[in-house]
């Protein structure tokens, strides 16, 4: 979110990511930080400092959020509710409530819950009617039990976004996550991001040997991840057709390239687009 919040310090032509609730969502030390970043000489610095601990890194991020954001407004038509899961502060669901009045739920953690809540109270003195917060641990909790409890009904053609989640679970919590959305109505639609396989096996870093350190050497933070030759049997298993895969590439020339910036994406991480049958 800090991304996003200094991407919105860069002039409109060159922005890749536009969401004007952002810095408002961020905690007071945070706020100040990006507003530093109103100074263009700042942001460029911000930037280059993000690619010491990941060369690329910022690419992808903001790349990832534009590429989400293109799949749920061209889905919106077809679908009756969004479910964003590993919410965090994410403005996704406040955003999307000046376009239409459907059912969004946000899925965290209960600390990040208990944040988000907190946050929105101050900034929009509450949740709109149609924004549920879901507290569950995806490790012990089971989704569709918790959804159901907040008003989910397992008609809906759901809008199902795992943005930068995939990576923290074990496979056996992918697997089962995956599992209970073989529930989902058919026409839902899954959006997700997902971390190579052969970075989560160090078999090849990426040129971010510091990143590696962080989450797979010092702290087991990153423990799942596949291969893009994979992703469309992995979904296959569970009921989804793979609609389209974005590599780091793809999305560059799609999303930086108009912009006239010369960021690179590291080809650590890929988008996929799924749709329910």
């Amino acid at each position: 979110m800090v991304l996003a919040a200094v991407e919105q310090n860069e002039p409109p032509g060159r922005r890749l990511v536009d969401d004007d609730l952002a810095a408002l969502f961020l905690p007071g030390a945070l706020r100040w930080l990006v507003a530093t970043t109103r100074w263009a000489p700042v942001r460029r610095l911000m930037i280059r400092g993000s690619e010491f601990t990941g060369p690329g890194l910022w690419a992808n991020l903001a790349c990832r959020k534009r590429f989400i954001a293109d799949k749920l407004r061209d889905a919106l038509d077809g679908i009756d509710a969004v479910v964003i899961l590993g919410a965090g502060l994410d403005t996704r669901a406040y955003l999307l409530t000046r376009q239409v009045r459907i059912p969004v739920f946000e899925v965290d953690l209960p600390i990040n819950i208990a944040r988000k809540a907190e946050t929105v109270r101050r900034v929009l003195g509450g949740p709109p009617l149609s924004v549920r917060l879901v507290a569950l641990d995806l490790e012990r909790d089971d989704l569709l039990t918790s959804l159901a409890e907040h008003g989910y009904h397992t008609e809906y053609r759901a809008f199902f976004i795992c943005e930068g989640v995939t990576q923290y679970l074990s496979e056996d919590t992918v697997r089962r996550t995956m599992e209970g959305l073989r529930a989902a109505a058919p026409g839902s639609r899954l959006v997700f991001t997902y971390v190579r396989r052969d970075f989560i096996d160090g078999k090849n870093l990426y040129g971010t040997r510091t990143l590696y350190r962080n989450v797979r050497q010092r702290k087991q933070l990153w423990r799942f991840g596949l291969e893009p030759d994979d992703v469309a049997a992995f979904v296959g298993e569970y009921g989804w057709r793979l609609v389209e895969q974005a590599g780091p590439d793809e999305l560059c020339e799609r999303y930086v390239q108009p912009t006239g910036r010369s960021l690179k994406a590291s080809q650590l991480e890929w988008s996929a687009y799924a749709e329910k049958l």
